[in-house]
């Protein structure tokens, strides 16, 4: 399981930034956050929070990124925020490999990179080993653990019996990767549950749905799918309206946007794993500014998650939980 330091040490960075902040308060510091997409509800949820934290602090935090959750796109818009010299980077990678060169690049220009959401190489910063441990810190959910509380929700609501599969985008994503290895690691605990080849869509929701076609197909008693990222579970929603196995197939979706939601309230999807974007957002910006005003920041800052099922989705403490794409 990866190191991980819980809510606590988030809480005491932004404790101790704020308490110091008269002491060493910097009102010209700029950091800009660079999302996967700038059009997914994740991460306009998580700006802000960001947003939030800067206004706290009497800072600037600039949202600069592609459209499309590409390495290939990601890296033009992380160079040209490199030319501006900002403060600090706060960066959600869309590949754990081939952004490690360019963010090298940022810290070669003497710019602190912080990620959040993703990670590069490994996620274990600071530690002396691997190309990729110069982050000054990784600031997310413990994805490793979202699988688990999936796979724990799915087994039971399928009585410990049948056969499951993982809708997923791609091999080489951070987030994602975890999320499958804690679900089939958690999956193996139960003799009663099978779990089929990990079915990859590329984040296309129609081809995840085709692939969900094909699955049961092949296996008419399917039991469950967790959906690891939104497309993968709305993909997995869609072939079950289409195949008319609404409530007969359970749907378990990581992350909780409205889209999300509304699929919980036709029963298409049986529950979301719902991370708290706007924490990270917040924390990812409170870790730059200690960083930035020389204060000693944990390498690790983990927040969590809260599960939404048709039995909650309409308490308010829960609704807080649930990402939104408006200001």
């Amino acid at each position: 399981m990866r190191r991980t330091v819980l809510g606590l040490a988030a809480a005491a960075v932004g404790a101790a930034t704020f308490a110091s902040a008269p002491a060493h308060a910097q009102s010209d510091v700029t950091i800009t956050l660079i999302p996967g997409l700038t059009t997914d509800d994740f991460y306009i949820t998580m700006n802000r929070g960001a947003q939030a934290a800067a206004e706290a602090l009497g800072i600037t935090v600039d949202f600069q990124g592609a459209e499309e959750f590409e390495p290939v796109l990601q890296t033009p818009v992380l160079d040209a925020v490199i030319a501006r010299g900002p403060d600090a980077i706060l960066i959600a990678p869309t590949d754990s490999t081939q952004l490690i060169a360019p963010l090298q690049r940022a810290v070669d220009a003497g710019i602190p990179v912080i990620t959040v959401d993703t990670f590069i190489d490994d996620g274990m910063y600071q530690d002396g080993v691997g190309d990729g441990d110069f982050p000054i810190a990784y600031i997310a959910s413990d994805n490793v653990e979202g699988g688990r509380i999936a796979a724990r929700a799915m087994a039971e609501a399928i009585d410990f019996s049948g056969t499951v599969y993982v809708s997923n985008v791609r091999p080489g994503i951070s987030t994602t990767d975890q999320r499958e290895e804690g679900f089939i690691d958690q999956m193996g605990q139960y003799e009663g549950i099978t779990v089929l080849d990990t079915q990859y869509n590329e984040n296309d929701a129609s081809l995840a749905a085709s692939q969900f076609a094909a699955v049961l197909a092949r296996d008419p008693e399917l039991a469950g799918v967790f959906g690891a990222n939104l497309f993968s579970a709305l993909g997995a929603a869609n072939g079950v309206r289409n195949a008319g196995r609404t409530g007969e197939v359970t749907v378990v979706a990581f992350d909780a946007p409205q889209s999300i939601v509304d699929s919980i309230g036709e029963g298409l999807v049986d529950m979301a794993i719902a991370q708290h974007p706007a924490e990270i957002g917040y924390y990812g910006v409170v870790t730059a500014y200690a960083h930035v005003t020389g204060q000693s920041v944990p390498p690790a800052i983990g927040t969590g998650f809260t599960v939404i099922t048709a039995d909650n989705v309409d308490d308010p403490e829960i609704e807080k939980f649930i990402y939104s794409g408006s200001n």
